[in-house]
């Protein structure tokens, strides 16, 4: 997919909907909003950041009959990406089936993190991620449904590095590229002792292309999870499994303008716990977290070593304000001064940090 494709993708959707909304307007709901954030961060490991913008993003969604959309595009420094942009159709009362780049369903949905650093899964490919592909959805009561399939990722290469979410990346050393794949999953929800319970499982089979000689190797995922939400306590847990079957013990992937590699095998549990505060004084809702992920190759192989994240933090609310503070912490972890993740690099396998504040207005 062109640079300019998501562009034109998103005024083609937005002058649909005007056009639907002129002649339908007592059918016709269409919502335009957007974003735009400030980040601050300080490092242990290197030259931090002033308070600079982080980012611009605008959305639209909307509906008409059983036809709904929703999509947005996002400008940050040195690179613009768009995050999803689908269109939908609703079957009946409770399942409806969705076309174009959207959430792959895996594991906790919407996110198996609370802050705005996410967890390990984010920077795998395996939490947040979007790839172009057709979903349906079921939502019957206690029981949700997921199934989908998708042509690879969001702009069909790997060699493109400015993305939001993390795909395969094309290297010189690592020649991949993500095709198709299918995706399973299910989640049962309802109260246990008094407490809201979600338990479910995640499932996902595809390919990936080496870009040299044609040829494709499997890829596959499982996840188990689960969350207890009782008045302000949240808790979250996660095992997640991913599976290269290439030659290499590792593969690379990328987002945010950088590749970098990963083990090409390995597990990953989560540990989360948020607490709710009273809603006091100036703040709408105040929440503060707890997020503890790891990566852990399962091959015993030269060059692989686990790696471990760990996030603590607050988020602040205010009318259109959202602002997050955040600690990470990190062992031979990628964006916390890690070259990789789960790999061994000289020098990785100490514990780094970081101070994370991000201020974002919403409209």
């Amino acid at each position: 997919m062109s640079r300019a494709r998501p562009r034109s993708l998103l005024l083609l959707c937005l002058l649909a909907s005007t056009q639907a909304q002129a002649g339908e307007a007592a059918e016709t709901d269409l919502s335009l909003g957007g974003a735009v954030r400030f980040s601050y961060g300080w490092l242990d490991y290197g030259p931090g950041t002033g308070f600079d913008p982080e980012l611009l993003r605008i959305d639209a969604s909307g509906n008409t009959g059983r036809a709904f959309f929703s999509l947005q595009y996002r400008w940050y420094d040195g690179f613009d990406a768009v995050h999803h942009a689908w269109a939908g159709w609703k079957l009946d009362g409770s399942s409806d089936l969705r076309v174009g780049v959207q959430q792959v369903p895996f594991g906790l949905l919407p996110y198996a993190s609370h802050s705005f650093w996410f967890g390990s899964g984010y920077y795998l490919g395996i939490e947040d991620d979007y790839d172009l592909g057709v979903v349906w959805q079921r939502g019957d009561g206690a029981h949700q449904w997921h199934a989908g399939v998708f042509s690879g990722d969001e702009y069909g290469t790997g060699a493109r590095y400015g993305r939001y979410s993390f795909d395969v990346a094309t290297t010189a050393e690592l020649p991949y590229r993500e095709r198709w794949r299918v995706a399973l999953r299910y989640e049962h929800a309802g109260d246990w002792n008094g407490a809201a319970l979600a338990v479910g499982g995640s499932l996902f089979a595809g390919r990936v292309e080496n870009r040299l000689d044609g040829s494709l190797h499997g890829h596959g995922g499982a996840a188990l999870h689960a969350q207890w939400r009782r008045a302000e306590l949240t808790l979250q847990l996660q095992w997640a499994r991913y599976r290269y079957r290439v030659p290499e013990p590792r593969i690379a992937m990328s987002a945010f303008l950088f590749p970098f590699e990963i083990a090409a095998e390995a597990d990953v549990p989560t540990l989360n716990i948020a607490w709710e505060l009273p809603r006091t004084g100036w703040f709408d809702a105040i929440t503060c977290y707890n997020d503890l992920s790891a990566t852990l190759p399962v091959a015993d192989r030269p060059g692989l070593r686990d790696s471990v994240q760990n996030v603590t933090g607050c988020s602040f609310s205010k009318g259109s304000m959202l602002t997050y503070v955040d600690w990470i912490a990190g062992k031979n972890m990628w964006f916390v001064g890690g070259s990789g993740i789960g790999i061994d690099e000289p020098g990785s396998n100490r514990w780094r940090s970081r101070l994370n504040v991000n201020l974002g207005f919403y409209f």
